[in-house]
């Protein structure tokens, strides 16, 4: 259940695709935003759904997932605050690509076409710096469905996990279970378990109840393919 809040005088993370963004661009967002708070599994939107409403995480995390042809879900992403949603919708409204879902309360920011728009208008370098910001996030989730249609399971979940604990400064803890992380690979169970284990055995992780503890972070990193950053 999501719930709204008048616009007030808010403020957007600097973290995440913010950390770096141009400070105008973040104080005309936040004139014009309305706050947004998501139950834990409130559904944003659904794939196939209507918007032209673009949303900034305030805090909380999201799961972005689609659905296959088969019926079979694949969960695409996990976004921390910071980071932008349905950004596609603002500039080409329409049907929404993906189903975005709150894996935890959240407080969002929604900024809706009809208000920002004429606010690029009147500062094309508005429009050109939230353009930047989406195109990462784009080449992020062009990158996750590359890996599920060329790389092999291990190098998949090892990028996976490598992923999804980025942001942390500590001892790395991902706190999944091994059918969310199926779902994040577009594997079985079965396999990403027996996957699991091997590294489990080999020193590079260690399991405790739904969750995964990275104890080498340069092998996962190798297991991953060079290439990973």
């Amino acid at each position: 259940m999501a719930t709204s809040v008048p616009k007030t005088q808010l403020r957007l993370p600097r973290s995440g695709l913010f950390r770096h963004a141009p400070v105008q661009m973040l104080e005309v967002m936040e004139t014009l935003a309305i706050q947004i708070k998501l139950e834990a599994h409130a559904v944003l939107f659904q794939q196939g759904d209507e918007g032209d409403t673009l949303f900034a995480l305030e805090d909380g995390t999201l799961e972005v997932s689609v659905i296959s042809l088969e019926g079979r879900k694949l969960a695409l992403d996990v976004i921390q605050p910071g980071n932008l949603i349905g950004e596609i919708a603002l500039f080409d409204p329409g049907a929404r690509t993906a189903t975005v879902t709150a894996l935890e309360p959240c407080t969002l920011l929604s900024i809706s076409r009809t208000d920002l728009i004429p606010a690029i208008l009147a500062n094309p370098q508005l429009g050109l710096d939230i353009t930047a910001a989406a195109a990462k996030r784009m080449r992020l989730l062009t990158d996750q469905l590359h890996q599920q249609a060329f790389l092999r399971l291990p190098e998949r979940l090892a990028r996976k996990i490598l992923h999804l604990t980025s942001q942390q400064t500590s001892v790395a803890q991902l706190a999944i279970s091994q059918e969310e992380l199926a779902d994040f690979t577009g594997a079985s169970r079965e396999a990403v378990s027996k996957t699991l284990s091997k590294w489990r055995q080999n020193g590079v992780i260690d399991l405790k109840r739904q969750k995964i503890i990275i104890l080498d972070r340069n092998e996962l990193r190798r297991l991953g393919g060079a290439d990973i950053i």
